[in-house]
């Protein structure tokens, strides 16, 4: 394609939002007209899924739960004026705490304001809140963010260690809709123990997130923590950034999360629309299905160009990946479903893995996030007229033109500047993307079977731990491998045995392995006594 011909496309294709100040490129992905024209059948359903979702309908069956994180950004929306006034008043109280925890009303025992923020959660409890603290908190918040998002002791401890003098005057906040996930719980009683090493009241530092009535919500209140927030049950992890899960740490960070919410509502308006060139959700999802032939052939490769939005790409792996990679389709065919996602930022990545991008394997197609404003304020000229910035939006175009010269596929989103109602635009525009995707592929979007699988076999693991160390406290005299798999009743488990218990003796848990561990047909295992 000509250089006329190609300009003509980008006219073609650019979509703008003028209250947004948005705009969306797909210019560089090399869909046709026919393409587009057999595609208008699948976005009709996929418009129609989507409206009736946001009207309450029961879009996860697996847990009978509705879906309706577009109803927290715009309340009016919500089915019942129940849910309305919940959503409502759970704004009104994350204000109203934020407010007192900022002027001092609410402070730690012995300190007159609190310092800190420690956020334990997984998922979408913890990669959204990163993400935003990342890109929006200012340079001096009124409490500085920190987080336990995995069961890593040594994580933890490095946690701990960075707040120690600090502890006392630490805000947790503890997220978890269900209160039993053992990542946040694991964290919990980590902290927990933290505060009682030091002689500090963890509970008159410690805030809940979760569902009503959950047992971490029974726990807060029986041990008279500061608050609780709810988690919605119609919320999903990896869309609860506007959720108290999102909008409590980044309102305490002095984050404006009006604004946020703003934004979204604002880019959710914009892709409800049933015009697919006007839809620049529906853009994305065309795209996504373009590139990968509908069956996700092609991996997401997420460059943003500005360092605050270094970690969009690991939050948009889980809001893509979790949402998107399932085995099943909604007719229960076998149908392996899902988009890799990965990325790291420009133009870091020009001296990284864009060689591969642009010669190695064609197994990807990039999505490029460039912001227009340079910084605030004015830029020192770094050659005669030209800036870093201007440095920086030359890298991303000559990337882009390099990658398309050579047959590598792009999507570009541009917005104004990093503030919160962009960043607010942004998860919203991905959200809805994925939606009107997992219709046009024919998955549910919103369950997660795999992670709950994962979570049954760790569990498992677990119980086979405690069967294997029974049978050891029980028996007088080492046993082999072997052996201590027959009598834990596991003997297709001896590999897994053999993993445990490496690992118990690692860590000084009162297992002794005689021979050599690297030939575990050697060993003999017993119990200290």
């Amino acid at each position: 394609m000509d250089a006329a011909a190609l300009w003509q496309r980008y006219q073609d294709w650019l979509y703008y939002h003028e209250g947004l100040g948005f705009y969306l490129d797909v210019s560089r992905m090399r869909f046709d007209n026919d393409f587009v024209e057999a595609m208008q059948p699948k976005f009709e359903k996929a418009f129609k899924d989507m409206d009736a979702l946001e009207a309450g309908a029961i879009a996860n069956p697996d847990e009978n739960r509705m879906v309706g994180h577009y109803w927290l950004r715009n309340p009016d929306l919500a089915p019942t004026a129940a849910l309305k006034q919940e959503i409502v008043e759970t704004l009104e109280q994350i204000e109203a705490f934020t407010a007192k925890v900022h002027s001092g009303e609410i402070h730690p025992p012995g300190a007159p304001k609190f310092t800190d923020i420690l956020s334990i959660g997984i998922g979408g409890s913890a990669l959204g809140p990163q993400f935003v603290a990342s890109a929006l908190a200012p340079s001096f918040p009124p409490l500085a963010i920190h987080f336990i998002d995995n069961s890593d002791p040594a994580g933890i401890d490095r946690v701990l260690t960075h707040l120690k003098d600090r502890l006392s005057s630490t805000l947790v906040l503890v997220i978890s809709k269900s209160g039993g996930t053992p990542e946040p719980r694991n964290g919990m009683i980590e902290v927990k123990k933290a505060y009682a090493d030091h002689n500090l009241e963890f509970a008159q530092n410690a805030v809940a997130i979760t569902g009503k009535d959950s047992n971490l919500d029974k726990m807060a209140k029986s041990e008279g923590w500061l608050t609780t927030f709810p988690m919605e049950d119609w919320v999903g992890g990896r869309t609860s950034e506007m959720s108290a899960v999102g909008l409590l740490p980044a309102a305490l960070q002095g984050i404006d999360i009006r604004d946020m919410l703003a934004g979204a509502k604002e880019m959710d308006a914009a892709t409800r629309t049933h015009q697919l060139k006007e839809n620049p959700a529906a853009l994305l999802a065309l795209s996504w299905y373009f590139a990968g032939n509908g069956r996700g052939e092609k991996d997401m490769v997420v460059l943003p160009y500005k360092d605050s939005l270094l970690l969009f790409s690991r939050y948009l792996q889980q809001l893509v990946m979790e949402s998107l990679g399932k085995e099943k389709d909604l007719d229960g065919n076998t149908v392996y479903q899902g988009i890799a996602v990965y990325g790291n930022k420009g133009s870091t990545d020009q001296h990284a893995y864009v060689q591969q991008l642009r010669e190695g394997v064609p197994n990807f197609f990039l999505t490029f996030i460039e912001v227009l404003e340079d910084r605030q304020g004015s830029s020192v000229e770094v050659e005669p007229g030209v800036t870093s910035g201007d440095y920086l939006s030359g890298l991303l175009q000559g990337t882009r033109k390099a990658l398309y010269e050579n047959q590598r596929n792009s999507i570009t989103v541009t917005i104004p500047q990093v503030n919160p109602r962009y960043v607010g635009a942004l998860i919203a525009l991905y959200e809805r993307a994925v939606g009107f995707y997992g219709v046009l592929v024919n998955v549910n979007a919103y369950h997660q079977p795999g992670v709950e699988a994962g979570k049954k076999a760790a569990a498992a693991i677990l119980d086979l731990q405690k069967r294997v160390m029974q049978v050891l406290q029980e028996e007088n005299a080492p046993l082999s491998l072997a052996q201590v798999a027959q009598k834990a009743g596991a003997s297709e488990e001896i590999e897994a045995i053999y993993k445990l218990l490496r690992h118990l003796h690692a860590n000084q848990r009162g297992v002794v392995l005689d021979g050599h561990v690297g030939e575990p047909s050697t060993l003999k295992v017993s119990v200290q006594r």
